[in-house]
């Protein structure tokens, strides 16, 4: 059986829905504060649900009786406390972790990020870079995958979201590329990942096809959407956004990623979406839920 942790968010839930297709039996942890949509959509689809929490030990170590591989994409990024960078990315992570080793299971595939790095300046990034290491010195098999930012949740904050509200787009800097990639794609190289002897103590780095700015994805959706947009650079001051994504995106605006991706999408057999694909399915599924 596989655990998925993080089961209820959008990439968690993808990659349930793409495990249970496969004939896979799963298990998903489901917080007290869950969406009970959400959690009666996991059921409905045939996987299990068991209550429990990064926070709180002993539920993960109930989670993990009988598990063969974990599963987890939770992370505080748009939450609000007590779900914290500390109590979730680094502490509950860290819990997860231990409980896995105790209960025997033969793999840990962990959903990280690019930049991932004990040492950075970023809270986030470093809880992520300190997980990474307690996975590998943990003496389970392993997967570590490190995508880049999500189309789906940054463009969506960023750029969508006030887009579709009619107000000004604003974003730090503009000019720097890098390889966006949708949620879709990274669920679909965790579930390739899960079983793949090519995966098997491996850091999967993820991108998408294109290396893109905020002014290209911009540009973008004036494309798809068929009207310009009011957007400029501003300082973090002015983002009406998290603190923890204020701060990620600041980071954005210090270097280039761009990510080679054909061998990996061709060693995992993933057709991996464009940006504009994306934003179009994006804007399709605002419009179904609000029609």
């Amino acid at each position: 059986m596989i655990l998925v942790v993080g089961a209820t968010g959008e990439l968690g839930s993808a990659i349930v829905r793409r495990l249970l297709g496969r004939g896979e039996r799963v298990r998903a942890l489901v917080r007290k504060s869950s969406d009970a949509s959400r959690v009666q959509e996991l059921k409905a689809a045939g996987a299990e649900t068991v209550e429990g929490d990064l926070k709180d030990p002993a539920s993960l170590q109930r989670a993990c009786a009988g598990i063969e591989t974990v599963v987890t994409t939770a992370n505080s990024a748009r939450r609000g406390p007590p779900d914290t960078v500390e109590t979730v990315d680094d502490k509950g992570n860290a819990a997860l972790v231990e409980a896995a080793k105790k209960a025997g299971v033969r793999r840990f595939v962990f959903v990280s990020a690019l930049g991932a790095d004990q040492t950075s300046p970023v809270a986030f990034l470093a809880a992520k870079g300190n997980t990474e290491r307690r996975v590998r010195e943990s003496g389970i098999e392993h997967t570590i995958v490190e995508p880049n930012i999500y189309i789906e949740v940054w463009v969506g904050a960023v750029v969508l979201g006030p887009a579709m509200q009619e107000q000004e787009v604003r974003y730090i800097g503009g000019d720097r590329k890098h390889a966006f990639i949708s949620q879709e794609d990274v669920a679909d190289f965790v579930v390739a990942a899960v079983r793949s002897e090519a995966a098997k103590n491996r850091t999967l780095v993820l991108g998408g096809p294109e290396a893109v700015s905020w002014k290209d994805i911009c540009a973008t959706v004036e494309g798809v959407v068929g009207k310009p947009l009011r957007h400029r650079s501003a300082s973090p001051e002015e983002l009406n956004l998290p603190q923890t994504m204020v701060g990620l995106i600041a980071a954005l605006d210090t270097y280039d990623s761009p990510i080679p991706m054909a061998e990996n999408a061709r060693t995992f057999g993933v057709r991996q979406r464009t940006l504009e694909e994306t934003v179009r399915g994006m804007l399709q599924r605002t419009l179904v839920h609000t029609s």
